[in-house]
């Protein structure tokens, strides 16, 4: 018997965090390391995920050279058991599927977390972003109460609880990546690490360091290169270099298992 995949849901019902470009570079970086990745974008409108993944395959074919990455599918207006129909089908033989969610409420996304191995919800360092998964003291800044998308997700989990007995799955392991930190303000960087830490003991979910704000991810988005695709973005100058080691870093973070037979995840050499 094949081994199940591992799937990495990257959910979080607020825009504006990150979480599509997150998704695509995770996607690719695990491509490098060897892995056969399969993607699901279930953002139909915007179609952020797969339009990164097409555009990398129109550079590939228009330079004439081989890019690493995902097999990019948009999913619309499909109940969970055609979603699953459909996963079924496309990735025979993944090492690992990413599906992107919108950033709003929809059942597909909900659905989509219930069955995570890995759930990634990126946030921009600020009370705004916070309040998503914990409500704050207005003086204190002290965790008063958890928010609707934290209790969505612990929900997830108990549910998620029967799958692992029942299919042998393994436990869920949430990651909150905190994207965009270095436009925060150290005062208010300390404050949102304390509640972070503070809430993560309460819920159950690890924190890690993603991106910072960088033009240099919008500025790839038209290519679908990304930063790890050494030889083929020209001259770096030191920011983009610590943009790439901070993207080594995050996919580090998110400890995720080895495919079959293929290295850790990583950049052609």
């Amino acid at each position: 018997m094949a081994p199940t995949p591992h799937r990495i849901v990257f959910a979080n019902e607020k825009g504006g965090t990150g979480k599509s470009t997150t998704a695509v570079h995770v996607a690719v970086a695990l491509a490098y390391g060897g892995a056969k990745v399969v993607a699901f974008d279930l953002d139909h409108r915007q179609r952020t995920m797969c339009r990164y993944l097409e555009n990398r395959a129109e550079t590939a074919a228009r330079r004439k050279i081989t890019l690493p990455t995902a097999a990019g599918h948009t999913v619309e207006g499909i109940e969970p058991d055609a979603f699953e129909a459909l996963i079924a089908r496309q990735a025979q033989g993944a090492d690992f599927i990413v599906i992107d969610t919108p950033g709003r409420d929809d059942p597909l996304a909900r659905h989509s977390a219930t069955t995570a191995d890995t759930l990634v919800t990126p946030m921009n360092d600020s009370f705004v972003d916070f309040d998503l998964i914990g409500q704050v003291e207005g003086e204190s800044f002290k965790v008063r109460k958890l928010s609707f998308y934290a209790e969505l997700i612990w929900e997830a989990r108990i549910r998620r609880g029967r799958a692992q007995i029942e299919q042998q799955r393994r436990e869920m392991d949430w990651v909150v990546v905190r994207n965009r930190t270095g436009y925060t303000e150290a005062r208010n960087m300390a404050r949102i690490e304390k509640a972070l830490s503070e809430m993560s003991k309460r819920v159950g979910f690890r924190v890690a360091k993603g991106l910072s704000e960088r033009v240099i991810y919008r500025e790839l988005f038209p290519s679908g290169l990304t930063l790890l695709d050494k030889g083929h973005l020209g001259d770096l100058g030191t920011s983009h270099l610590v943009a790439r080691q901070e993207l080594r870093s995050l996919v580090a973070g998110l400890k995720l298992p080895p495919p079959a037979g293929a290295g850790t995840a990583g950049e052609a050499a």
